[in-house]
């Protein structure tokens, strides 16, 4: 794994009041910092900055002639404070109620700040990634040039808050959290077709459907790698996604993002529904020109951005592909713009 640095975050003054002192953890993969385009990446529940390489849970994506190349991008990923993947017990959050989506956004500004970054090409994030990515633009909306949001939603719909509430009572009353919660999540991330064409109703013995072990495995496999403090901070944070809130209508607000946005939606998800995603794409072309859409066609549902590469890498090739980009920017301007 490459190496996990920190940036040391002091006094942050939470949207409540309260202060708090962050240990905000990253990894840098690619071209060193400041020395080419910088793509950041914001991973989702239950990832971390690990996005690239043998373990890289977005290595089919980002990588040496991937989609998103290494060789000509820097891809800088912060962890989620309170995601627990530097195993740390004092960087885990108990408080996790006073975090918010926008919060979160603002603390790795801080952290961009630190980093002496005031430039970056991407800003790409799936689900949860993708809301804090819509909180970033509009904190920054300068500072991004493409805004990438995946299987994701500029806000947490009534349904979305509503099994965010579930997972939030599992997490807090159940005698085995962790393996619960997971359960629960995992037939929202995906459909009814791909579970039927999975598992057919085979059984792995006469008291037990293949779809329930397959349910067993994973929330096992959850709760020896996450801890339940990290479950309940991404499960708030999921559910507090919204650019709108004390700051106006989301016509308002997304019309003073300067960024390019591009909306990655698919068709099939249950968590963050392709009808909002289109509405979404519809409301802001009325307010700004540089908006696309695409549609990745799957049965997999919400995690058809973790299974569906191809379709994935096609959409966001436009955007990354390096000969075009390099024949419409000045490599070297670039470069000092981001140093």
């Amino acid at each position: 794994m490459q190496h996990l640095k920190y940036i040391n975050i002091t006094n942050y003054n939470l949207q409540n009041g309260k202060t708090v002192d962050i240990k905000l953890s990253y990894q840098v993969f690619g071209k060193p910092l400041h020395t080419a385009p910088i793509v950041l990446v914001n991973h989702a529940l239950t990832g971390n900055s690990n996005v690239v390489g043998a373990d890289g849970w977005w290595s089919d994506l980002i990588g040496d002639n991937k989609c998103i190349d290494t060789q000509h991008y820097t891809i800088l990923a912060f962890n989620i404070p309170g995601n627990g993947f530097d195993n740390t017990e004092d960087h885990l959050i108990d408080n996790y109620k006073d975090f918010t989506a926008s919060s979160i956004a603002q603390i790795f500004v801080e952290g961009l700040n630190q980093l002496l970054i005031n430039k970056l090409f991407a800003v790409i994030g799936g689900s949860v990634g993708g809301g804090i990515a819509w909180e970033l633009a509009v904190l920054q909306p300068n500072l991004i040039q493409h805004v990438i949001p995946i299987a994701t939603d500029w806000k947490a719909t009534d349904w979305l808050i509503a099994n965010c509430h579930i997972q939030d009572a599992i997490l807090n009353h159940s005698s085995q959290p962790l393996e619960d919660a997971r359960m629960h999540a995992m037939t929202l991330y995906r459909t009814p077709e791909s579970l039927t064409r999975k598992f057919q109703r085979t059984q792995q013995s006469d008291t037990l459907f293949e779809v329930e072990s397959w349910l067993n495995y994973h929330g096992n496999q959850l709760s020896n790698r996450f801890q339940l403090s990290a479950y309940k901070v991404m499960n708030q944070v999921l559910r507090t996604i919204d650019i709108t809130k004390g700051r106006g209508s989301f016509k308002e607000v997304a019309s003073k993002i300067n960024s390019s946005i591009h909306i990655i939606t698919i068709n099939s998800d249950l968590f963050f529904k392709a009808e909002e995603n289109w509405e979404t794409y519809i409301d802001l072309k009325s307010v700004k020109q540089n908006v696309t859409i695409g549609e990745i066609k799957s049965i997999h549902g919400h995690d058809a951005f973790l299974i569906e590469y191809d379709q994935l890498s096609k959409l966001l090739h436009p955007i990354f592909e390096i000969e075009s980009y390099e024949k419409k920017h000045d490599f070297n301007t670039l470069v000092r713009q981001v140093s």
